[in-house]
């Protein structure tokens, strides 16, 4: 089938699903006319795909990924001269201006928090200590924005998963006065059931940002979560060398917070909970269970930093496709990836301290761009905006796309989807392609339709006990009720056998991933990333010229906020 016949098939199933394409002044013979748009409207897109190409990919990796750009830290030198370079390639290929003063960039600050980490941590109780030493043990940061960081004997309490949910009727807390207390807590979710969080999928309950600002809810004073590598989805490695150095926060407001945020390894966790009496193993199966409560340790803990606090600006770079309907045009799609990684770190065994980020997202950058590109040279622009987002200081916590979030330049519930890219397929074509986030809304059904004719397999999230929705920039779209979608690289790769693909993308994370050795390499091959490009190219411009915009699937987390933001256009 040609991507011509496609587009009939597409066009008919969005019809079909409520998402059809139709024409104000259409003609009486609408199954006539309606292929013939398609097959003209397809022939535009099989031309502009011959835009996305492995050169030009290439190219956008090599450059943001090089030395020159000192790792794109947030605030950093190489980070505006990245912006500034991306944005004057906005403007070669024809965009407008996204940001709603006109300009290539939406700025906003960041404090820059370096906290003074102890050589040692020291936990006791009345009869003896553990010392724990950092670095091999424990990383910990501040979590105040604030030139000290003091906690003063205070007591550890387990608390399990540290997770409030009512909907699953779960609560980890019981009520229990927690204040001033240093909360030691397990990474993850409960994973035994999938009737009860989703089993091995993880949700944002089980990630360690949630489990911060839960503790900080609950009026603690620190926060100590057990590291192990599949619960974490990572090695150790990925929280020395991205939770050291200077830390990057939007600036505090009046939310609750912790004064400090540490992990530690699972052994060193083993002998804290053994200086207390417990074994591990035992506290942790207690926790997998409605009825647990928090465990006192009767261990207590002083810790305190310096802080040096740095006030920095960066920037997401915004550019506009404006749309070619009048009466959609003030609505958008919009496809992000970030710009950002980790500028100047601890140095490997090498000695290499630039953690240049090709993989972690110049790659998803350079699928954006090249999607960009292609739209950008179709003969007539499709009927909703497009915005290419790419945004910043998303290796700290979302905080560009947070922050368009938050000051959006188009009102939530005008924003029909964000199509989201991090990383990117370096290993070669693939049978199937992953979409993060299948089965949350209506975007699966043209995802699926468009993939089938490239001969590819939609399956959902295949590391879905990593809990990728809420790692990546999609998560901030998400909610406030934008339909999002995250593709990623498959696993079942042509021509290799059939765990070649996850042992690839596992060698990523266990070696590279958020370390210098995140370079570009001649051996990469890009087929596959033309491949994931021309799907998100296909997709993002189906939703543009759809009559309707994508809804969550009813029931969704997220239904709730879009409903929200939808009701509050038409007020």
């Amino acid at each position: 089938m040609t991507f011509r016949l496609l587009s009939i098939a597409v066009s008919f199933l969005f019809a079909m699903s409520g998402f059809g394409c139709s024409s104000d002044d259409a003609p009486s013979a609408p199954v006539v006319t309606q292929e013939s748009e398609s097959a003209n409207e397809n022939s535009a897109a099989e031309t502009a795909i011959l835009q996305i190409t492995a050169a030009l990919m290439r190219a956008y990796v090599i450059e943001i990924s090089d030395d020159k750009y000192e790792g794109r830290g947030p605030g950093s030198r190489g980070d505006a001269a990245a912006r500034k370079y991306l944005a004057e390639r906005m403007d070669a290929m024809g965009l407008l201006p996204g940001a709603a003063d006109g300009s290539w960039e939406q700025p906003f600050d960041l404090i820059g928090v370096t906290s003074e980490q102890p050589g040692e941590w020291v936990f006791s109780n009345d009869e003896k200590s553990l010392t724990l030493k950092q670095w091999d043990q424990f990383i910990v940061a501040s979590g105040v924005q604030s030139e000290r960081a003091v906690i003063e004997n205070a007591e550890i309490v387990f608390v399990g998963y540290g997770i409030q949910a009512p909907e699953y009727d779960w609560d980890d807390f019981k009520g229990q006065d927690l204040t001033g207390k240093v909360l030691l807590i397990m990474n993850n979710d409960p994973d035994w059931d999938p009737e009860l969080f989703e089993g091995e999928t993880r949700l944002w309950y089980g990630r360690w940002d949630y489990k911060q600002l839960s503790a900080a809810m609950q009026g603690a004073a620190g926060t100590i979560i057990i590291h192990t590598a599949p619960s974490a989805g990572y090695p150790f490695q990925v929280v020395q060398t991205s939770w050291s150095g200077e830390q990057f926060e939007l600036p505090a407001g009046d939310e609750p917070r912790n004064q400090i945020n540490a992990w530690v390894t699972e052994e060193a966790a083993r002998e804290l909970v053994a200086l207390a009496g417990y074994d591990l193993d035992t506290l942790r199966e207690s926790a997998d269970n409605r009825d647990f409560e928090p465990v006192h340790l009767g261990i207590s803990t002083s810790i305190a930093m310096d802080v040096a606090l740095n006030r920095v600006s960066t920037a997401n770079v915004l550019g506009l496709l404006p749309g070619s309907d009048p009466e959609l045009r003030d609505e958008v799609v919009i496809y992000t990836a970030h710009h950002d990684h980790l500028g100047i770190g601890t140095p490997n065994e090498e000695g290499d301290a630039i953690y240049n980020g090709a993989m972690d997202n110049a790659a998803g950058v350079s699928l954006v761009m090249a999607i960009a590109q292609a739209l950008k040279s179709m003969p007539e622009a499709p009927r909703r905006s497009i915005l290419i987002a790419l945004v910043g200081a998303e290796e700290q916590g979302l905080l560009g796309s947070k922050f368009y979030a938050e000051q959006p330049t188009f009102s939530p519930g005008k924003i029909a989807a964000n199509l989201n890219f991090d990383g990117g397929n370096i290993w070669g074509d693939t049978h199937d392609v992953t979409f993060v986030g299948l089965g949350k809304s209506s975007i699966d059904g043209i995802v699926t339709a468009i993939a089938a004719e490239q001969g590819r397999v939609v399956k959902a999230d295949q590391f879905s006990d990593r809990g990728y929705f809420y790692r990546s920039d999609q998560f901030s779209f998400a909610k406030i009720g934008v339909p999002a979608m995250y593709l990623d690289t498959g696993t079942d790769f042509v021509d290799r056998p059939a765990e070649w693909g996850k042992a690839q993308q596992n060698h990523y994370t266990d070696v590279n991933y958020h370390q210098p050795s995140d370079e570009y390499d001649d051996s990469w091959n890009f087929d596959g990333m033309i491949a994931d490009a021309v799907l998100g190219f296909r997709t993002g411009l189906a939703i543009a010229n759809a009559d309707e915009m994508p809804a969550w699937n009813e029931g969704d987390e997220f239904e709730a906020a879009r409903l929200e933001a939808l009701a509050a256009e038409r007020e």
